[in-house]
Formats: C-alpha cells, sequence, structure tokens
C-alpha cells in the first residue's frame, strides 16, 4: 500500500533569505525565473487585526501566492480537489515576520489564515488572475466547516 502523502500536491514553499546588516536587512521575494507562479495577475495587500480568522475560500481559475511581510500568521489549506491524490488532506504553515516565507495555494486549495500574537498582520499576495467584480473566482466556506473540521485554538503545552 502506497504512504500517502503529508504536503497537498501542488503547494509549493520558498524560505526567503534576509540580508542583514547594520542598516537594517534586504530580502527579495519573488523572481521572475522560479517556478512559483505560472503567469502574474494582480498583486494586493491586506490588513487584519489581532485574532481575526479570515477563511475559507478557494477559487476555480487562480493560483494565490502568499506572503506574510509584518506579523504572524496560521496558514491552514485544505485539498477539495476530488481528483487529487491529496484530495482531503489538511496542511498547516506557520508564516510572518519570525519565518518569512512565499507560499504557493494552487486552485481547487481551500485557503485561510488566523492572526497570532497580538500584533497586526499584514499579507502581500499575488495572483494569476486579476480580480474581476462583476465574476469573481472567490467560492467563501465558513471558518468552521464541519467537512475541513480544522481547531482554530491555540492548545495549552
Amino acid at each position: 500500500m502506497p504512504v500517502s502523502p503529508t504536503r497537498i500536491a501542488g503547494v509549493k514553499e520558498k524560505m526567503l533569505v534576509r540580508h542583514v546588516d547594520n542598516r537594517g536587512f534586504f530580502q527579495e521575494i519573488l523572481r521572475d525565473d522560479e517556478d512559483l507562479l505560472r503567469r502574474f495577475g494582480q498583486a494586493s495587500l491586506s490588513y487584519s487585526h489581532p485574532g481575526v480568522i479570515k477563511a475559507f475560500h478557494y477559487h476555480e481559475r487562480q493560483d494565490d501566492l502568499w506572503f506574510f511581510p509584518v506579523g504572524e500568521a496560521e496558514v491552514v489549506l485544505h485539498d477539495l480537489r476530488s481528483g487529487s491524490e491529496t484530495s482531503g488532506l489538511t496542511n498547516v504553515f506557520y508564516m510572518g515576520e519570525s519565518r518569512p516565507t512565499l507560499l504557493m495555494i494552487p486552485v481547487g486549495v481551500a485557503h485561510g489564515y488566523r492572526v497570532l500574537g497580538d500584533r497586526p498582520l499584514m499579507i502581500v499576495y499575488f495572483t494569476t488572475e486579476s480580480y474581476r467584480p462583476g465574476a469573481p473566482d472567490e467560492k467563501r466556506i465558513p471558518w468552521d466547516d464541519p467537512t475541513i473540521g480544522f481547531d482554530w485554538t491555540t492548545a495549552p503545552r
């Protein structure tokens, strides 16, 4: 019997490198010679207050590429694709200032995040399609959807 994968198929993660000196730091985010985004559609910025949960939604046409330059986030992905070898699998990523990362979320994978800590969170994200107000490619799922069944509470240690 084959071993089931632990990472949702098509999800890509890139750890970012910071070049630090006594003035601050420099960090590349996304380059056109990387295999992360199949095409450029739009870049957006969003700001969330501490404790906020923004979940879940998914897309039928666009991939998302997420980056959190300010604050800390718990990112949850759930594979909704019926033909995927990882259908029904949930992945959790911790991203933000303490773990600068890019996360590529493919079409058909539900995604959401929770702001961790007592500071606001900022997300910069790139999509493969531009937003179309008359026909948005955004399908909503409640944050507490029982079919996903994700527990958003922080467990005491």
